[in-house]
């Protein structure tokens, strides 16, 4: 019998802008607004659910602002026990990217990763920080430390690796070593320069290395700092790099999918890429090149 797993990805729009009220109100706005999307997945019959990058708060990475470090908490923390009742009430690992205060100072762009029985099983850090106009990540996140986990669902293995994570495929390969069978990208992803990757590259991860993938961004334009459209467009892909369900570019939405998992041994079988592997021969990749 095969394995199929209903996964679902939410894209959501900010619901209170900054000058609409205070930080606190802001985030809370935008968890409460999540928790209904989760309602809807639970009874829908998702199994697996993946929010977007930073999901209760704005992107708010173009303002260099400080006073956004106050939304920062401890993962696990206030945010993972709220919504471990919502994975025990509806039998659903719930992936939930959120802003990680470790210490004072010290802040990073987090996944946890709740199981179906509201278990926390453990958290990502992102990786890859960029520091490009529009995108000042390094004033808000330190670089993850905890490496390319693979965390054992009750459903699925599942991988997260966080937006800017998806332009290097050096941590997609190591997903796919680690044994992931879904490996979800949560973004905040704005038309422009990046938007013609969007479909090319993370098909091209699930086919070089034989997984399934959820790639998740949020919708709408965040004020007062307009740095474009966030186009949503969240979708599933499988390891032929064949988009199996795709979300709409500016409404709230639940994106939905069964991802057959036992397709992976077919295209693997096929594709003997992990057979054909030769990293005697890719030390240059972990020297210290330009």
């Amino acid at each position: 019998m095969s394995r199929i797993v209903k996964c679902g990805l939410i894209q959501c729009a900010l619901p209170l802008h900054e000058g609409e009220g205070s930080v606190a109100e802001i985030k809370d706005a935008m968890t409460q607004k999540h928790l209904g999307l989760i309602d809807k997945a639970g009874k829908k019959g998702v199994q697996i659910l993946c929010l977007q990058e930073i999901f209760n708060t704005p992107y708010f990475c173009p303002s260099q602002d400080s006073k956004w470090y106050v939304t920062a908490e401890p993962v696990p923390g206030p945010t993972t026990e709220l919504l471990s009742k919502y994975a025990k009430k509806y039998k659903m690992v719930i992936v939930a990217p959120m802003y990680e205060r470790e210490m004072a100072g010290v802040y990073y762009n987090t996944s946890a990763v709740l199981d179906a029985d509201g278990k926390y099983l453990g958290k990502f850090r992102k990786i890859h920080i960029p520091q490009v106009a529009g995108f000042w990540e390094k004033f808000f996140f330190k670089p993850g430390n905890l490496g390319y986990p693979v965390f054992e669902t009750r459903y699925a293995k599942v991988g997260v690796y966080i937006c800017y994570d998806r332009h290097f495929p050096e941590g997609a390969r190591l997903f796919g070593l680690h044994g992931a069978e879904i490996v979800f990208n949560p973004s905040a992803t704005v038309a422009g320069l990046s938007q013609h990757l969007w479909k090319l590259e993370q098909p091209a991860h699930a086919v070089a290395n034989g997984y399934f993938m959820g790639c998740i961004n949020r919708v709408g334009t965040e004020r007062p700092w307009n740095i474009g459209k966030f186009y949503g467009h969240s979708y599933f892909v499988n390891p032929r790099g064949e988009i199996l369900a795709e979300g709409s570019e500016d409404k709230d939405e639940l994106v939905t999918a069964d991802l057959d998992l036992d397709k992976i041994t077919q295209v693997r079988d096929t594709w003997q890429f992990y057979r054909d592997r030769r990293p005697e021969t890719y030390e240059d990749i972990v020297k210290l090149l330009p």
